[in-house]
C-alpha cells in the first residue's frame, strides 16, 4: 500500500486475516492493533475486517462464495411469488399514458389484431394471453413468444392482471380474462 500518503488516501479499507498482528498497522494504519483491529485472529474463511471514516470501532463482516448454479436454482424457486410492491415502485412500473394497455381499457379498438405481422413484446404477450387455452399457456412457453426473460415477464404479467385483463390459472400458467368472468 505504499507509505502514509497512498494509504491516507484510501477512505475505505479491508483486512482479511494476517499472519503476524504488525501487519495489521501495516493495512489499516498505525495504531490499529491497539485500537482493537485484530485481524490475525480471524478464524474462518471469508472473516475480514472494514474500516471506513464512520467507523470508530472493528466492523466484522465475511463474505461466501456463490456459484452461478445456487443463484439460479435460487431465482427460479422464488420467481413466482413476488412481493407486493410499495406506491411508488407500482406507478414506476404503470405503463405510460399512450401505450396501448393504458388506451385499450378492454376496448377491442385498442387491442392488436391478431393478425399482425409486427407485434411488439407487449403485443406479443397480449396476444399469446388471448390464445391460451383454459388451463393457461405456461411461462416458459410465454417466454418463448415474447422473448422476455422471467423476471420482466411476470411484472407485465402482473400489470395485465392488475389492469383486470389477465389472470394466473394455476401456479406459472397464465391467460386472457374473459367477458364472462368477474373483474379483480
Amino acid at each position: 500500500m505504499g507509505e502514509g500518503a497512498v494509504r491516507s488516501q484510501m477512505d475505505l479499507r479491508v483486512c482479511f486475516r494476517v499472519r503476524e498482528p504488525r501487519d495489521v498497522d501495516l493495512i489499516l494504519g498505525q495504531g490499529m492493533l491497539r485500537a482493537g483491529w485484530n485481524a490475525h485472529k480471524l478464524n474462518a474463511p471469508g472473516k475480514f475486517l472494514v474500516s471506513a471514516p464512520e467507523h470508530d470501532s472493528p466492523k466484522h463482516a465475511r463474505s461466501y462464495e456463490v456459484k452461478d448454479q445456487v443463484v439460479t436454482e435460487t431465482a427460479a424457486c422464488y420467481a413466482g411469488t413476488r412481493p407486493e410492491l410499495d406506491e411508488v415502485s407500482r406507478q414506476a412500473l404503470a405503463p405510460p399514458d399512450d401505450s396501448p394497455r393504458a388506451n385499450a381499457d378492454h376496448d377491442p379498438a385498442g387491442i392488436p389484431d391478431d393478425n399482425e405481422t409486427h407485434l411488439d413484446t407487449d403485443n406479443a404477450l397480449w396476444v399469446a394471453l388471448r390464445q391460451a387455452p383454459d388451463e393457461g399457456t405456461d411461462i416458459g412457453e410465454l417466454m418463448r413468444i415474447t422473448g422476455l426473460k422471467r423476471t420482466k415477464l411476470y411484472r407485465h404479467l402482473r400489470e395485465h392482471a392488475e389492469a383486470g385483463c389477465a389472470v394466473q390459472v394455476s401456479r406459472g400458467h397464465w391467460r386472457a380474462r374473459t367477458t364472462e368472468e368477474p373483474s379483480p
